[in-house]
């Protein structure tokens, strides 16, 4: 039995992909015992690679990997009556019930709300879709990139052309809102004594983040464009080429213009660059005296002058680099797990810790992604001996 906050709950992961997947290991994280129930195929992301690792009769995909640690896996084929007899027991037991099939088909299979609620009043539902559960285009299938570019979110990114981000972001942002509500009705449910359905889905979790560029077009009337490497409403605040690599320079306040003004030996009045409003009217200008400073030395004694000031900056990392960060490393985001075919393998870590827990996530060990079925006859057991 894991420890953690969630460790007193059973959560059912019938959900394949992304979003379904990281919202259950979310949970998973912090310790809820999570069943990831699997077509006889295996979730979708068991066959999306390469990169695929192990042994050659036995690959697995590093996709799945990274939404499915901290979980067992129960194959059922819920077209077999016996497998749906296996699924209606899981429920009797449950907290919580993760899907994203697509709309009605769950009901098709024999798990209507009502059936589930039949089961197990107290069952808390999420059910994630493309684009709602209502509306004109509710039986559309989901896919991050489509959600990202019909969410309004790519027309935002990149700077010659709309471009997605370089993670299933709409699939990461639906999972943590499913998480966020799985919790809140578990709440609820400690008063009432009844669970309930908890909705969302990849465009409500586009139009979500929108944050400024939506209110720029809700309340000022006008469409925002692609923003590329720098902040539309702040400048200077953004990505600059030095002598070697690019660096980021964030200056999110007027005293912050001028400790940059300050540590470069400009003055912070001049003309067309006193205010962050003729600083934004003025931005190419702003990035090309910034580029032209920066030119004759390299990242690292900008970085060093910068820090020095205190004006916030960084490095553009790349994924090597992240992993192995003493700062990384120190918050636990690198885990090491033992995989039944890979042996020790490391992966990214959870984003939470709690005061009184010196490891990532709130419990004190985590469990390797499972390999499909890997726990078909121990859950089966379990159901077994918790009947009699």
């Amino acid at each position: 039995m894991a420890d953690g906050p969630l460790s007193d709950l059973l959560v059912l992961d019938l959900t394949r992909a992304l979003a379904g997947p990281h919202a259950a290991m979310m949970l998973g994280d912090l310790g809820a015992r999570v069943i990831k129930v699997e077509p006889p195929a295996g979730d979708d992301t068991r066959s999306w690679g390469p990169p695929f690792v192990g042994p050659e009769d036995d690959r697995q995909s590093t996709y799945f990997l990274s939404a499915n640690r901290n979980k067992e896996s129960l194959v059922l084929d819920l077209k077999s009556p016996d497998d749906r007899d296996v699924l209606a027991r899981l429920v009797e037991r449950a907290d919580v019930l993760m899907e994203n099939y697509r709309v009605g088909v769950l009901d098709r299979l024999g798990f209507p709300v009502s059936r589930l609620h039949e089961l197990n009043p107290r069952l808390v539902v999420l059910s994630i879709t493309g684009f709602g559960h209502d509306g004109p285009e509710a039986t559309r299938a989901g896919y991050d990139q489509i959600a990202q570019g019909e969410g309004g979110l790519m027309s935002i990114t990149g700077t010659s052309q709309p471009t997605k981000v370089g993670v299933p972001i709409a699939d990461l942002i639906a999972g943590m809102n499913g998480a966020f509500g799985v919790l809140a009705a578990l709440h609820e449910r400690a008063t009432t004594g009844r669970g309930r359905v908890v909705r969302t889905s990849l465009l409500a979790g586009m139009v979500g983040v929108h944050a400024f560029q939506g209110t720029k077009w809700t309340v000022a009337g006008e469409v925002p464009g692609l923003s590329g490497d720098h902040h539309p409403s702040i400048a200077p605040y953004g990505m600059f080429a030095t002598g070697t690599a690019p660096i980021q320079i964030a200056c999110g306040s007027e005293n912050l213009w001028r400790a940059l003004c300050a540590a470069l030996g400009w003055d912070a009045a001049e003309a067309g660059f006193a205010t962050n409003p003729e600083r934004v009217a003025n931005r190419d200008a702003l990035i090309a005296k910034l580029e032209s400073q920066f030119a004759p030395a390299d990242a690292e004694h900008w970085l060093a002058l910068l820090a020095e000031a205190g004006v916030p900056a960084g490095k553009v990392r790349t994924m090597d680099d992240v992993y192995s960060w003493d700062q990384v490393l120190s918050q636990g985001l690198r885990l090491s797990v033992d995989h039944p075919t890979l042996g020790t393998v490391d992966l990214p870590g959870p984003p939470l810790r709690f005061d009184d827990n010196t490891y990532a996530g709130g419990r004190s060990s985590h469990v390797a992604p499972p390999t499909l079925g890997q726990h078909n006859e121990s859950i089966r057991e379990w159901l077994d001996s918790s009947d009699s």
